[in-house]
């Protein structure tokens, strides 16, 4: 076998994460490789928006493990040679009715509490964003931190640097087979790879790799749509998400119309660096269904003129679908695998993979060389957790 076939380290998958943990174990000196089955951010990564955000996490862990992940995006952002339209605006939540602004200031409260930069804002605050808001919006909340990138460019970015730090990179090589005799021998379509640790980076595709080993991952793919408007006078200088958003996300009762709900449908609006604009967004348990649904994009555009009635006469341009890797606690996997010595997992981060991606690129790197004192807390994300969850059921 040839030395380019052969590594101390194979990650499996060329997604936003993928490219992370290569950026972080090629920089530590590390032996490694990347496998991936079509070409590099050619699945979620490139079919989402581009939000590094701590405003649309859960308080706690959740919230702080973003916020890391922003501080760590900052910090390796000089290491990168090619631009990826890293833009450190802040964003805001806005809220539809009284209710969610009750809700909202308790949601403020608990975030500065935990030492994180948030601000309520009021109907004064929502008008001076943006002359298209509606008239009856009450008001919401910032994230003075939140920043924007270009997830496909900031992939490529990050594989370049790694590349200059010795990564060996394999795209077109769809995995079929993963056996561990020793080291880990992987069969592809595109020749056989051997490895002494593999990290199953493949998102929505993870369990896919964990059925090699025997291994049950519960991660589902929940389909999200996104629409692209054409350049246009700007709406926003920032991201927007509306407050419902946090209700759909987490499953939790939200006050709207049944069409919305049906379709998971919430207000995303996502400026871009080329001046054209992305909207969000939708959530559905379709299987791997990824056809655009007509009547998702309807819902979708009515929920935009209910925040932005101004937007009626704007173009989308095109529609896209992605796949978001989900968990039923919301977290990500991002662990070792006791049942296998040095197989791990870095998977299962739902629509908080361009949020996350950096910390978990990170952890993995320090997991791989057996750190002790890691860059947060691995307990909430171990993969035997579900395993746990499930002998208490019983």
């Amino acid at each position: 076998m040839s030395i380019k076939n052969q590594a101390e380290v194979a990650i499996i998958g060329g997604g936003i994460v993928g490219c992370s943990i290569a950026y972080y174990v090629a920089k530590a000196g590390i032996d490694c490789m990347l496998i991936e089955k079509n070409d590099i951010a050619s699945g979620t990564s490139s079919k989402c928006d581009g939000n590094i955000t701590i405003v649309d996490k859960d308080p706690g862990f959740d919230s702080l493990m973003s916020l890391k992940s922003q501080e760590l995006t900052v910090e390796l952002k000089p290491d990168l040679r090619i631009p990826f339209e890293y833009r450190e605006s802040g964003s805001i939540l806005v809220c539809e009715n009284d209710t969610e602004m009750e809700a909202a200031k308790d949601w403020v409260k608990i975030q500065t509490e935990a030492g994180l930069k948030f601000n309520l804002l009021d109907r004064s605050d929502i008008r001076q964003e943006s002359p298209f808001f509606a008239d009856d919006i009450p008001g919401g909340l910032e994230c003075e931190t939140d920043s924007l990138i270009n997830p496909y460019l900031y992939c490529y970015s990050l594989i370049d640097h790694a590349k200059g730090n010795g990564l060996k990179l394999h795209t077109q090589s769809e995995v079929t087979s993963i056996k561990k005799d020793g080291d880990f021998i992987i069969e592809t379509t595109n020749g056989t790879f051997r490895a002494k640790k593999v990290v199953n980076a493949s998102g929505v595709w993870a369990p896919f790799i964990g059925e090699m080993l025997g291994l049950d991952i519960p991660i589902i793919p929940r389909k999200g749509h996104i629409l692209v408007g054409s350049r246009n006078e700007p709406v926003m200088m920032r991201n927007v998400m509306e407050f419902g958003y946090l209700m759909n996300k987490f499953g939790r009762e939200r006050i709207t119309d049944a069409r919305t709900a049906e379709h998971g449908v919430a207000l995303v609006f996502e400026p871009t660096e080329s001046q054209n604009f992305l909207l969000g967004s939708s959530r559905q348990f379709v299987g791997y269904d990824g056809r655009i649904d007509i009547n998702v994009v309807k819902t979708m555009a009515m929920r935009t003129l209910r925040f932005f009635p101004k937007m009626n006469d704007f173009n989308i341009i095109r529609t896209y679908t992605g796949f978001r890797p989900w968990t039923e606690d919301h977290l990500p996997i991002v662990s070792a695998v006791e049942e296998i010595p040095g197989f791990y997992i870095a998977a299962g981060h739902e629509g908080d993979g361009i949020s996350l991606a950096t910390v978990t690129g990170k952890l993995i790197e320090e997991l791989i060389q057996e750190k002790s004192d890691t860059i947060i807390p691995t307990e909430p994300l171990r993969f035997s957790r579900f395993k746990e969850k499930a002998a208490v059921k019983q």
